[in-house]
């Protein structure tokens, strides 16, 4: 049996990321940083977003090339300067990907409304595969260290961290949504009524 030309074009964005892009609103640039194959970048392109896909793997990246809303940039994020200057986002996606020193880069191309969105492996996850290494395994509570820390801090949405189902199989993983203090928050829902 052969292996499709893009194994990933046909995954499905990440349940995290889907249950949170109601923070992200139409017409807002977006960074999907790492972003491989780009399952976040068709998906909030398919959402009215503006999309840079960011990642270092020029034939993953090619895939987007055509695609409306997508711009594309390759860059190898570790072993060279940050490749983004002083552009700033309004909402920026992270999955499965980890390279701390760009933390505070991350946290400059945010705009003061911005939304983050950030999933990935966390330590506990050695003892259930790939990845393994602490260099790619987030502290426990790195991800909110990094929403709260360094003034302006974030307002958590949400904070997830612990063992899941991760296609099939066990992961430990840390899940953040955050938003900058000028964000403008959706109404606020009426209040479900008492039995």
């Amino acid at each position: 049996m052969s292996m499709p030309a893009n194994p990933h074009s046909g995954m499905a964005p990440s349940p995290w990321i889907e249950r949170f892009a109601h923070l992200v609103p139409a017409g807002a640039r977006v960074l999907d940083l790492a972003c491989g194959y780009g399952r976040h970048a068709r998906y909030f392109a398919a959402r009215g977003t503006q999309v840079l896909a960011v990642d270092r793997d020029a034939a993953a990246l090619a895939t987007l090339a055509e695609m409306p809303g997508i711009e594309i940039l390759q860059a190898d994020l570790e072993g060279e300067p940050w490749p983004l200057g002083g552009r700033r986002f309004d909402a920026i996606v992270v999955s499965h990907y980890l390279h701390r020193p760009l933390f505070p880069d991350l946290r400059a191309a945010l705009g003061p409304d911005g939304t983050l969105l950030y999933e990935t492996f966390a330590r506990g996850n050695e003892a259930h595969g790939r990845p393994s290494n602490p260099d790619f395994l987030l502290r426990p509570g790195e991800l909110l260290a990094l929403a709260t820390a360094a003034p302006p801090a974030l307002t958590v949405v949400a904070f997830e961290q612990g063992l899941v189902e991760l296609r099939g199989r066990p992961a430990v993983m840390q899940r953040l949504a955050a938003v900058g203090a000028a964000h403008a928050w959706p109404p606020v829902l009426d209040a479900i009524p008492a039995a």
